[in-house]
């Protein structure tokens, strides 16, 4: 917001201002409300009809505003990666947290048994797939006179964390029992984003089903229902079918955590969207699918070449790991209105502030025009913002949000 400040979020919903009216400075990331709230009911709807719950993951915004109002939705809680994420979660009254990372390091338990001295109605979990990392946490919090709860990390040859055979997940349950009040087993959890196919992504959710068929049958958990977790961004139905085999079981607890659901993109998740839509039954039945919310504007600042324009828009403003930011509206200050971009406008290479978009010769687009983009992969996109404007229909701004990477 270029006058007037100094600005908060509550000022900015004050001030209101336009995003086409160019009151704002550009480039700028910008979260459209109407979208915002379809996609929470959309997933609460979604949630409901398998009867799990959500712990959406909390990296992908790092934003207070965006916790509340997901757990405002019904969210169960807010999961996140690291101890630091942990603690901004807390700091701004989120009280249940699943950790789906591997706690290492002394610094990184010290963060976390301050957080549970500070309030001892923080809930707080986190994952294992070691007897070093979980005797680890047993002497530490052992020695603070605390109890931290832990889920089983299940997970596959080739792929990132988490116990890839019996014989491991055995060693790792052993020495949780090495570590009566110190260590505490409350649930399994597994990533099944590792696996790339649908069928591998079955096999391994059926094996940590399994997995936690055992432990509870066997009475290794601390306490009952005792959770099962899963479910990133592009698997998530799939992981409520599977899950699903425990529906109405007082013993389980389910818990997804996808998180880019909230925003959205049109490139990895709107692909994810598509195959959901066309195979989820639930989903079908529900209508539209999530829509992007997440947009970035940014005004065109030089036309060097007929074919060529290049745009005020860079890899310090928007995600380029998943595909570059795709050209969605096309506004002339004073026009009654954006048009659709040209679907033959592409980005095609971008530098730290330079985006350079590939264009016909004789398109209409001048040195001063604005472009709305959307983008590909979320995560990589809020961790360039330290504040995102909300819009609304119209492209008026009527709020914002913080993030604390």
């Amino acid at each position: 917001m270029p006058a007037g400040g100094p600005w908060t979020p509550s000022s900015i919903a004050a001030a209101g201002g336009s995003i086409l009216a160019e009151d704002v400075s550009l480039p700028v990331a910008v979260l459209e409300e109407p979208a915002l709230r379809h996609n929470l009911e959309w997933m609460r709807r979604f949630t409901a009809a398998y009867g799990v719950q959500l712990a959406p993951h909390g990296k992908t915004t790092m934003s207070p505003a965006l916790f509340r109002m997901q757990l405002d939705a019904g969210a169960w809680g807010i999961t996140l990666a690291t101890a630091p994420q942990a603690v901004a979660a807390f700091e701004h009254d989120v009280r249940r947290v699943l950790l789906a990372n591997q706690l290492v390091g002394k610094g990184n338990f010290e963060l976390i048994a301050d957080l549970q001295a500070r309030d001892t109605g923080f809930w707080f979990a986190c994952v294992v797939d070691s007897a070093d990392n979980v005797a680890a946490l047993g002497r530490y919090f052992a020695a603070r006179g605390q109890c931290i709860k832990v889920l089983l990390e299940i997970g596959v040859e080739g792929g990132r964390t988490g116990v890839r055979d019996d014989a491991q997940a055995q060693a790792v349950l052993a020495e949780i029992a090495r570590w009566p009040g110190a260590v505490t087993l409350v649930g399994v959890e597994v990533y099944e984003g590792v696996a790339r196919e649908e069928a591998g992504v079955r096999a391994v959710l059926q094996r940590t089903l399994a997995q936690w068929r055992a432990i509870r049958d066997a009475g290794g958990f601390a306490q009952l229902p005792a959770i099962l977790s899963g479910a990133g961004s592009a698997w998530f139905d799939v992981v409520a079918e599977e899950f699903a085999a425990l529906s109405g079981d007082a013993d389980a607890q389910v818990v997804l955590r996808p998180g880019c659901y909230l925003t959205h993109d049109v490139g990895i998740y709107r692909r994810a969207a598509a195959r959901i839509h066309a195979g989820n039954p639930v989903a079908r039945d529900m209508g539209e699918s999530l829509r992007p919310a997440l947009r970035l504007w940014a005004c065109v600042q030089s036309r060097p070449e007929p074919g060529k324009a290049i745009v005020a828009l860079g890899k310090r403003d928007a995600a380029f790991d998943a595909g570059f930011p795709v050209p969605a509206l096309h506004y002339r200050p004073d026009a009654a209105a954006p048009a659709e971009a040209p679907a033959h406008w592409q980005v095609t290479a971008m530098m730290d502030q330079h985006a350079f978009l590939d264009v016909h010769a004789g398109d209409d687009l001048r040195v001063g025009d604005l472009l709305c983009f959307d983008i590909s992969h979320p995560c990589l996109t809020f961790d360039k913002w330290r504040h995102l404007l909300v819009v609304d229909a119209a492209h008026r701004v009527v709020g914002a949000v913080d993030t604390c990477f």
